[in-house]
């Protein structure tokens, strides 16, 4: 290469460095300030859902500034946004400045919180029933009066119609040896049952079993619990998401953050929609939260911990897992992994 040839190349990457360090530099005289509160716990920017979000450009080299556009995970709003619409969780605020000569975006990110703490509901035992002492209770679900379950554990895994009230099984597949069966849910005659880690889903005829198609997971990656709401299948993952699927595709149109007014609930498990709201198996917690599905708010919280000390202790007796609406009976019914009995519960506000 000639010298001359040498030195122009130079001096180009002089420039390019030049021009990239003055934007990046003008980038970080700015920052995007808010009404949050900041969580020393886990160092998020939180705010009540009941609050108006106020955002403040700073601009600490008074740069000349033509315009600001924010959005809110990528949707326009104006530098105030009342919240009681949104979604909780976690967002991406985002400003889009334009000085004279360039534009670059900046963000931060809030959490929302519910603004109220959750009602303490308890419970009233109507009746206990028999129930398998070796399923691995991963799905439960009431469909015309007949209980539906999903078991897991590879090598163990079970789809199952069951008559509760004399434990019969009047109808049973097993998976096979490489899929650990996790949550199901019924709708439009199909049976949905997820696996955990397999990232595989199946749909059956609700009458035979027979397994008539899958489904592949998208960002959920695990397969854990399912509800529906007659029309939108729910998705959890073990973390605080629950993902809605849509009906025909089965891919993950949205999601939900659950979140309290003090953080994230993770750890959700098995799913059951009751009366409007989504009610949560929190895994190894031997509680369930209820859930505004409009936003993803606790709304309540059960222990049904005392249940665990009803059942017969033996060494392979796991935690709570199993939420089932019987709507013939208006009562839920509650079980657990490699538990002896279904209870039939009356949930009651305190």
């Amino acid at each position: 290469m000639s010298p001359f040839k040498l030195i122009i190349i130079t001096l180009l990457g002089l420039l390019m460095y030049s021009c990239e360090s003055d934007s990046g530099q003008k980038k970080k005289d700015f920052s995007i300030t808010s009404n949050t509160i900041q969580n020393n716990k886990n160092k998020q920017h939180c705010i009540a859902l009941s609050e108006t979000l106020k955002l403040e450009l700073q601009n600490s080299k008074n740069h000349l500034v033509k315009s600001v556009a924010y959005t809110i995970d990528g949707t326009p709003i104006e530098n105030t946004i009342e919240l009681d619409k949104m979604k909780l969780g976690r967002h991406n605020i985002s400003a889009a400045i334009t000085l004279e000569d360039e534009t670059f975006t900046i963000s931060k990110n809030i959490t929302i919180l519910n603004s109220e703490a959750p009602h303490l509901y308890g419970y009233e035992i109507i009746n206990a029933y028999d129930h398998d002492i070796t399923s691995y209770t991963q799905g439960l679900e009431f469909y015309n009066g007949v209980l539906y379950e999903s078991t897991g554990q590879y090598g163990e895994s079970k789809l199952r119609k069951i008559n509760y009230k004399t434990s019969e099984v009047l109808k049973n597949i097993n998976l096979e040896r490489q899929y650990f069966a996790e949550g199901l849910t019924i709708l439009n005659k199909k049976i949905y049952q997820l696996t955990w880690q397999e990232g595989i889903g199946f749909v059956y005829d609700l009458d035979t079993f027979e397994k008539k198609s899958s489904f592949n997971y998208g960002q959920s990656k695990e397969g854990w619990g399912l509800c529906n709401d007659g029309e939108v299948i729910y998705k959890s993952d073990g973390t605080e998401n629950i993902w809605l699927l849509e009906t025909n595709s089965l891919k993950e149109q949205s999601r939900l953050q659950v979140y309290s007014n003090n953080g994230k609930i993770g750890s959700l498990n098995e799913l059951e929609w009751i009366n409007g709201t989504i009610y949560a198996n929190i895994y190894q917690r031997n509680g369930v939260v209820i859930i505004n599905p409009k936003n993803g708010a606790v709304e309540g919280v059960i222990d049904f911990s005392p249940l665990r000390k009803l059942v017969t202790q033996h060494p392979g007796l796991d935690v709570l897992n199993g939420i089932a609406y019987n709507s013939d009976t208006q009562t839920i019914f509650v079980t657990g992994k490699r538990w002896d009995k279904l209870f039939e519960v009356k949930v009651f506000k305190k």
